[in-house]
């Protein structure tokens, strides 16, 4: 049996970094990974999208070239293989990089395989068994592949298997309307495939407001792209030449839509069903994921778990977050707790959507009193400039406190300047601080005070 201070399972966004954070203070620390360096967000997520999200738009803007006068000689054409090969790089270096950077690190020992509990506090990989004062869990999830008739009859991809096509689909159907599904559907249309979203609820992105959700459906919809809502009863059967066929129950359109090419994008479960959490008194809730308290720490003493598995966050920031908390929390004794943090997060169609803090209906739903200021890109200089004119900024003051408890900035940089919202937020500060700021013209951000002095009761 090998001894050492801390054990971390998995080297996905918080695991890395809080190895080096012990290994420097000290500690002796085993990092434990089974497969790729870096988990979702490197491999299969916000890296290799975000890149493919580039090349979309690259293409999007050569098609709309004329509109800024600009005229090319010929049809705008994408090259599949080469976009594939361009994402592939990125990935890869910065996959080879955190490997080789770990790897380096004094008082840190790699293990590659899967890691198993034996006990409290012991664990297994390969044919190694360690042992630690601590265990960090950050073993991330991966696709939901949902139940559906017909699912285990035909081929399907998951975002996992998007990131390794080689060719582009005739016609991608996607089971799912929201982050991920609306993503992969913008890009590949703007790649040149057809593309039909299938939804079973009323309407896309179903967590927003529905004034977002409507403007999203919108911007889908101007690039030809399908969207059917109220699929109530999704079924899969396979068609001609290898294709899929998708039965809805939609309230219109045909009652079936045919394609290439089938997505599943419906959520993401954990990696914790091959654990053996049991082993060590690790409980996990119905939904498999593993049960902790505000810092983090699970129902087994001396036992973390962080980043996705833990059900407190599905995002590479929260990921992070969950490393600061227990990074400062163990080594510099502060206080941090899950609840400190403000929900950020952002859809990355084009133009994001920037979101942080309550959505008007979470706000009303909590009871609160609040006013609401709006204002649509179109009347934004610096979107009409750029010609992205597409989408509205929408901000939240509480009446009572006059704190800003909420935004949405569905436009062209939306994703950036709801930070500033953000950091009023964890400054705790009146809204008419923020009005009353001066900013940089001409910016998408400028016109946060502005919209600020205009606001109403809802």
């Amino acid at each position: 049996m090998k001894r050492y201070d801390a054990i971390i399972i998995g080297a996905g966004q918080a695991g890395p970094s809080l190895a080096a954070r012990l290994a420097a203070s000290g500690a002796h620390v085993a990092v434990i990974e089974r497969g790729r360096f870096g988990g979702t967000c490197v491999n299969s997520g916000c890296t290799p999208t975000k890149t493919l999200v580039a090349s979309a738009y690259a293409a999007r803007l050569m098609q709309r070239a004329s509109e800024y006068g600009v005229h090319l000689s010929g049809s705008v054409q994408v090259d599949i293989s080469r976009v594939k090969a361009r994402k592939d790089a990125v990935v890869e270096q910065s996959r080879s990089s955190l490997e080789s950077w770990l790897s380096s690190l004094r008082n840190v020992d790699v293990y590659r395989g899967h890691a198993r509990f034996v006990g409290p506090r012991t664990v297994t990989v390969e044919t190694d068994t360690l042992t630690a004062a601590r265990i960090f869990i950050n073993v991330g999830g991966r696709p939901r592949v949902p139940k559906l008739p017909g699912v285990d009859r035909v081929p399907f991809l998951t975002s996992d298997g998007m990131m390794e096509l080689e060719a582009l689909p005739e016609h991608l159907i996607i089971v799912g309307g929201s982050y991920v599904g609306l993503e992969f559907a913008q890009m590949y249309r703007r790649f040149g495939s057809r593309v039909t979203v299938v939804e079973m609820g009323s309407s896309l992105v179903g967590r927003e407001d529905a004034d977002i959700s409507d403007a999203v459906r919108e911007i889908l919809a101007a690039e030809d792209i399908d969207i059917r809502l109220d699929a109530k009863c999704i079924a899969l059967e396979g068609a001609a030449a290898g294709g899929v066929r998708v039965h809805v129950d939609c309230r219109i359109g045909a009652p079936t839509v045919s394609g290439s090419h089938v997505l599943l994008a419906v959520g993401r479960v954990p990696n914790t069903d091959d654990l053996g959490l049991e082993e060590a008194g690790i409980e996990i809730d119905s939904r498999g994921y593993i049960k902790v308290n505000e810092t983090l720490e699970t129902s087994a003493q001396s036992v973390y778990a962080l980043g996705d598995c833990n059900g407190r966050g599905a995002f590479t920031h929260t990921a992070y977050n969950d490393y600061e908390i227990v990074a400062g929390n163990l080594l510099e004794g502060t206080h941090r707790t899950v609840s400190d943090r403000i929900a950020v997060y952002g859809l990355f169609i084009d133009p994001p959507l920037g979101r942080v803090g309550m959505t008007e209906a979470e706000a009303h739903r909590a009871g609160r009193k609040i006013r609401v200021g709006r204002r649509p890109m179109a009347r934004i200089a610096r979107a009409r400039e750029k010609g992205e004119t597409q989408g509205f900024m929408k901000l939240l003051v509480d009446a009572d406190s006059q704190a800003l408890v909420g935004a949405a900035v569905l436009g062209v940089g939306g994703d950036e300047a709801v930070h500033s919202v953000l950091d009023a937020m964890y400054g705790r500060l009146p809204y008419s601080a923020v009005q009353q700021a001066v900013r940089i013209h001409p910016t998408v951000s400028e016109l946060i005070p502005t919209v600020l002095a205009d606001l109403e009761s809802a």
